[in-house]
């Protein structure tokens, strides 16, 4: 049996994909590339705005339609969050949640031995529920090892559809991760990221703590660097940035979540923290983390309320914290979210007119903090091969670089000399 998967979203998506991937192999099947003939296919969705759910209906009806006789699979977050919508989809034999991923085999395995037409099986997220193992021990596309340390999302965001799609915080158990980072680095793995949906709220429901994660984490033998998914500014505490610089393998780059720089759109957003507080987290980062300090982040554009002078005061706070990155969305309204009904809805033309805007401000910045980097040494982790002594990778700061490293092999990390930027990727000289 040949199963595919198409994989929409986050990179816990990404992360909790090659899990069930990892799943199905022990169970019989052999994973096939997209584009080729199937058994099953499975998408995994992502619900954040209305084009991923659009692409994850897209996708089932072509897989239908190439391939009648295949078991169809929809899981994920689309179907956690609008179930009624999800089991109205006739090309999906199998619609399922966020909850029950370790389900989706016996699931498809009734439909494939005529047990059912169709299952739909998405269980509600409930109090008190316990986080659901999927353990990781290799990554087909990745040299850097992803650990999925916590799901859920507590928090009520306005604009935001997870906590319906995701549950409450739950935390994963602390020997269970660094069970898993052992089998990762005895594999070969040299850099480990830590992702969650809410990757701060980790240790919240079970009295540990994501510092006290990370310090042990960095313990671990055979890591030598240890990055974190995205982080929510006003859960950082002094202590916390203090420990989080005492620990040498963590790379100083932050995906510090924003979403506006304008006061007024982060009350409606229902975000508990304003500009001059976020202003004064990435502070203390810098004088904690110094000038190897790096900061990535997302930003809405065009949301309920939003005026031109908003999103003049956003593009300006944001262009000067100066990110190396930003992820620039323009609002997505979803059904059974506060904001869904805000009056003064931006039209999409204006919104997309806005995204185009700021999306040419910060890639401006970015290209001005990457010169800035010019002539520093780094080291490299190499991952994508482009011939045989050519390859792309990132530093410690997430920064993209091209480095021709003869004799090097995809994984290594190597010490660089930082070149011009590119548009794309730093050009960097091999310092061996």
């Amino acid at each position: 049996m040949r199963v595919t998967f198409y994989t929409l979203g986050c990179k816990v998506n990404q992360t909790e994909t090659g899990a069930l991937a990892q799943l199905f192999e022990e169970n019989g099947y052999t994973v096939v590339p997209g584009g080729e003939a199937a058994d099953v296919y499975v998408v995994n969705s992502c619900t954040v705005t209305n084009f991923g759910d659009q692409k994850s209906r897209k996708w089932l009806r072509r897989a239908k339609r190439e391939n009648p006789g295949s078991v169809t699979v929809l899981t994920g977050c689309y179907p956690q969050a609008f179930p009624k919508e999800a089991a109205a989809i006739s090309e999906a034999d199998v619609v399922t949640g966020s909850g029950n991923r370790r389900a989706i085999l016996a699931d498809v395995q009734k439909v494939l031995e005529g047990e059912a037409e169709r299952v739909i099986d998405i269980r509600p997220h409930r109090k008190g529920e316990a986080f659901e193992e999927l353990p990781m021990d290799r990554f087909a596309e990745h040299t850097r090892a992803f650990v999925k340390v916590e799901d859920g999302c507590n928090r009520q965001c306005a604009y935001c559809v997870i906590p319906r799609a995701r549950g409450p915080v739950r935390s994963r158990a602390e020997t269970s991760i660094l069970q898993e980072i052992r089998r990762l680095t005895g594999a070969g793995y040299k850099e480990i990221v830590l992702t969650a949906i809410s990757l701060p709220s980790y240790g919240t429901d079970t009295g540990s703590s994501l510092v006290e994660l990370v310090e042990k984490a960095a313990a671990v033998p055979g890591v030598e660097r240890l990055r974190l998914g995205s982080l929510d500014p006003d859960m950082l505490c002094d202590e916390d940035i203090a420990r989080l610089a005492q620990v040498s393998k963590l790379c100083p780059q932050f995906h510090l979540s924003l979403q506006s720089g304008c006061d007024k759109t982060l009350r409606a957003m229902r975000r508990p923290y304003t500009t001059a507080q976020y202003a004064a987290i990435v502070e203390k980062l810098r004088a904690a983390f110094g000038d190897a300090l790096s900061l990535t982040t997302d930003v809405i554009v065009g949301f309920p309320g939003e005026t031109e002078e908003d999103f003049a005061a956003s593009l300006a706070f944001v262009t000067g914290q100066r990110f190396l990155k930003v992820h620039v969305f323009p609002y997505s309204r979803r059904e059974g979210t506060p904001a869904y009904d805000f009056p003064a809805q931006v039209p999409e033309h204006e919104k997309e007119n806005r995204s185009h805007r700021m999306t040419a401000a910060v890639e401006a910045v970015r290209a001005e903090e990457a010169s800035r980097m010019e002539g520093r040494r780094a080291d490299v982790l190499l991952e994508t091969p482009l011939s045989a002594t050519l390859f792309t990778g990132y530093t410690r700061q997430y920064l993209p670089v091209l480095v021709s490293a003869p004799g090097c092999k995809t994984g290594d990390i190597v010490p660089v000399t930082l070149g011009a930027w590119d548009g794309r990727r730093c050009r960097a000289e091999y310092a061996r």
